[in-house]
């Protein structure tokens, strides 16, 4: 198996290296949020509130942070890409 990092100046290597545990951190907080209301999808926790299944607070806070933190989720994805890009990957 080739090692991708190998190739990579350790400047860039430690860059993708903290993307990618951000990237991690953001996905798994995000399940965390979800999965308090026994969901998988901030869709399917926006309807239960909307039924009123789950208490508006904190189950609107929640959905509004799992929002967020997919949003940043997908920033951070972005910019790892773009990363890549500039190494040479």
């Amino acid at each position: 198996m080739t090692n991708y990092f190998e190739s990579l100046p350790l400047a860039g290597a430690e860059q993708l290296e903290q993307l990618s545990r951000l990237l991690f951190e953001l996905r798994e907080n995000r399940k965390t949020v979800l999965r308090r209301h026994g969901v998988d999808s901030e869709e399917a926790l926006l309807d239960l509130v909307r039924e009123g299944s789950v208490a508006e607070h904190p189950g609107y806070d929640d959905y509004l942070g799992a929002c967020i933190l997919d949003a940043t989720r997908e920033a951070v994805r972005s910019q790892m890409q773009a990363a890549v890009v500039e190494l040479g990957g």
